[in-house]
């Protein structure tokens, strides 16, 4: 009886051992928090407020600014036209056409 009582004693502080170490093992894994997040980019910045210029009334109005590019001679707008005729395909009849409507524009 005494062998037998000794053996349960024996078993249960075995299996109490177990119990308590294996309880400390899974305590001991501590969960690692993830990396924090980046911080969010700058705001862009303000858009830029123009305010337009209002007329006075006392100056006088703008007058349009004419164009200063020089017209070339007839001649060279016919030689141009009738190049752009023929590189479009057009026949000797329609590049005679298109030239003179197009020459004097």
């Amino acid at each position: 009886m005494i062998i037998r009582t000794q053996m349960l004693r024996r078993v249960a502080i075995a299996i109490g051992l177990w119990l308590a170490l294996s309880g400390i093992a899974v305590a001991q894994l501590i969960p690692i928090p993830p990396p924090p997040a980046p911080p969010p980019p700058p705001a862009p910045p303000p858009p830029k407020i123009e305010v337009p210029v209002v007329p006075k009334l006392d100056a006088p109005p703008q007058q349009p600014k004419p164009r200063l590019r020089q017209r070339s001679s007839f001649g060279d707008r016919v030689v141009r036209c009738l190049d752009d005729a023929a590189a479009a395909g057009l026949d000797s009849s329609d590049r005679a056409t298109y030239s003179r409507v197009c020459a004097n524009q």
